[in-house]
């Protein structure tokens, strides 16, 4: 008796979920957003709250020094030249900007001795046989130096408007102040109101003072902050909101940013973050967007509302047609074709994430990198090229400034130049016949002009035998 193939086993069951899983990775993929195993998406979907990190994640990090106050009676030059000194064996953003600036200013900066970085605080070291310390005014105060009056004014007035102020201080007294600034993404306020809109709440963690957490955080939207957060008590911080019951999101980039993923519910990592911060993330932002972070939820929800589909489908197709063939009323041909439709219905239906509409989609294909348009900015002339016809476009191609690399090596491809190859003809243009036989042996020629490893070489035998010692045989 045939035995109908119901009763060997429901493959649409099999096929419901893994086949959601994968094209929800391969479409993440393709959109940026890459995820480092299947669970992370059941993790994502029940995300509730989502904590941002400032610096690099919803601020450029790209930070420049926007202004200096001096002590009454300190020069600007002794300022600038001791804090840079200090900062540029620091690798921190602020540190960067500091020493950049100085350098810009006023040449070459004196190397300092018995550098010391102190996370979340600032620095210090010995410049011209001075200890100078630069960093926040919890660190300076700790060492028994306390801003005047009309400095620390100013720096709540440079902290107001988003700045972060740094303080400057040598020989048991505070010599000065600085100002950083760094600029709010663009996208951070559009993937802040993202995701508002599905239920979830942001939250900025930030190491800055509370006055300039809040100016940044309005600025993107966000309502509430968590400021004066050192390196080590970010963790913390996401324990005791694990702890209250929320399901956390953190999003960060840093080194410091590390400890925090790792503890969170899900991990989000810039791909231009540190390699500390991307490993220790469940998902990697390949693009330094942050509308992709509401992406990668709205992915998730979108992966298991398929599951749902596909279960659904599948248990009913089963549970109807499972008892017909057991009682022996459904034709096993007819059976065989059931079994084949509902696992081809469960497989297209989970392929159908593969063209999930996400906002942040681009046009631009995987793998086509290196076609993509490449700014000169200026740097090519209206004029054309010595080696081009008159008639020829210009070097600029009408492209305002741009120009396509599509190619890697020279001569492939089009025109590049008058050692980049033979020139090819232009398109429906007629080509000459050529004659058989022609081109036989033209690579081997030219391998040997150019002075190729074999071009000397003799033609080997396949036999060794010594022709010498052949010779002088007898027969």
């Amino acid at each position: 008796m045939n035995q109908c193939p119901y009763l060997k086993r429901p493959c649409a069951l099999g096929l419901a979920t893994p086949t959601a899983l994968v094209a929800a990775s391969g479409r993440g993929a393709r959109l940026g957003i890459f995820i480092k195993g299947h669970q992370v998406l059941e993790t994502s979907r029940s995300v509730t709250v989502v904590v941002l990190d400032k610096t690099g994640t919803v601020t450029t990090g790209n930070m420049s020094v926007a202004g200096v106050r001096t002590a009454d009676g300190e020069s600007r030059a002794d300022l600038l030249r001791y804090a840079g000194a200090v900062e540029q064996a620091s690798e921190h953003a602020i540190a960067t900007a500091i020493s950049a600036a100085a350098a810009a200013d006023y040449g070459p900066l004196p190397v300092a001795d018995e550098f010391k970085a102190l996370p979340g605080l600032g620095a210090r070291g010995i410049v011209d046989g001075r200890e100078v310390t630069v960093g926040r005014e919890k660190l300076l105060a700790a060492r028994g130096m306390t801003p005047p009056a009309d400095l620390a004014a100013q720096c709540r007035s440079w902290e107001r408007s988003g700045r972060t102020a740094v303080l400057v201080g040598w020989d048991g007294a505070v010599r000065g102040a600085i100002a950083v600034a760094d600029t709010v993404k663009d996208s951070a306020a559009a993937a802040v109101a993202e995701l508002r809109a599905l239920g979830l709440h942001p939250i900025l963690l930030t190491g800055d003072s509370e006055a300039t957490a809040r100016a940044v955080a309005a600025e993107a939207g966000i309502d509430e902050v968590i400021a004066g957060t050192l390196p080590a008590g970010k963790a913390a911080v996401i324990d005791g909101l694990r702890a209250r019951g929320h399901r956390v999101a953190m999003v960060g980039d840093g080194i410091n940013d590390g400890p925090a993923l790792a503890a969170a519910n899900l991990g989000l990592a810039l791909g231009s973050g540190t390699d500390v911060a991307i490993c220790a993330a469940d998902v990697i932002l390949l693009r330094d967007d942050l509308r992709c972070v509401p992406d990668a939820i709205r992915l998730s929800r979108a992966t298991f509302a398929t599951i749902r589909a596909n279960l659904v489908w599948a248990f009913g197709y089963n549970v109807a047609a499972i008892p017909l063939a057991a009682l022996g009323l459904l034709n096993p041909i007819l059976a065989a074709a059931a079994m084949t439709l509902s696992s081809v219905f469960v497989v297209a239906n989970s392929l159908r994430l593969q063209r999930y509409p996400l906002r942040t989609a681009t046009q631009e294909r995987p793998g086509r990198r290196h076609a993509r348009l490449h700014p000169r900015q200026g740097q090519l002339s209206s004029a054309s090229a010595p080696h081009r016809r008159p008639d020829s476009r210009s070097a600029a191609d009408g492209r305002g400034g741009q120009v396509l690399h599509r190619h890697p090596h020279p001569g492939v491809g089009g025109d590049q130049g008058p050692a980049g190859g033979r020139a090819r003809p232009a398109r429906g243009a007629p080509r000459a016949l050529r004659e058989p036989g022609a081109g036989r042996g033209r690579r081997r020629r030219d391998r040997e002009d150019q002075g190729s490893l074999g071009s000397n070489r003799p033609p080997r035998s396949f036999l060794n035998i010594d022709n010498r010692s052949r010779e002088g045989t007898p027969r």
